[in-house]
């Protein structure tokens, strides 16, 4: 039986992880790791006893994304009755977690169709993103023409951090705003 981790040592491992996904995201998957230890504000050993080399943390990074999506998918239909709403919810969540601004990043280095532990996240994520988009199109608050890989590619053009001089925290801000704005469209054009 797996021992459960201890306070400090979750509080570490969350810590790097939304570090480095940042800095993923930010400056690509080469981002040193000294900087992923000085954003995470953790001991380099602490970062390296957990992740001997990049390839592990990059699988974690991705592991940790798919994670965080199949449970947004799940916790939005739950918490949502209307399917646009828990779609919108889903979007929502999946941005503040910035999954698909850091998928992207990860391709080619992290094989998220064959890997025997992240295939299955994003197999069943897909199911289910898949059948909330047939059910809002079922309801009638999704336009018919708006496809799940229309959403998916909005949802990565919207996460994807814009160039410039701008603070993170408002390139954050502008993100959500895009991201309203988008879902705003898609129900006035389903209404419509």
């Amino acid at each position: 039986m797996a021992r459960a981790m201890r306070a400090d040592a979750r509080r570490n491992l969350e810590r790097i992880l939304a570090a480095a996904r940042d800095m993923i995201v930010e400056r690509g998957p080469d981002v040193p790791l000294d900087d992923v230890v000085r954003r995470a504000e953790v001991g380099s050993g602490t970062l390296y006893r957990r992740f001997p080399d990049r390839g592990t943390l990059l699988h974690a990074v991705a592991l940790d994304a798919l994670t965080g999506t199949l449970n947004a998918v799940r916790d939005a239909c739950e918490q949502e009755a209307d399917p646009f709403d828990a779609l919108a919810r889903y979007l929502r969540r999946t941005l503040e977690l910035r999954v698909s601004a850091v998928l992207p990043a990860l391709l080619g280095r992290v094989d998220l169709e064959g890997d025997p532990e992240l295939s299955p996240l994003r197999a069943e994520s897909v199911r289910l993103l898949d059948g909330l988009v047939a059910a809002a199109h079922a309801a009638g608050t999704l336009p018919e023409d708006v496809t799940f890989a229309d959403i998916g590619m909005m949802a990565v053009r919207i996460a994807h951090p814009l160039p410039g001089p701008l603070p993170a925290e408002e390139k954050q801000a502008l993100a959500r705003r895009h991201l309203d704005l988008f879902i705003r469209g898609l129900r006035a054009q389903a209404a419509s």
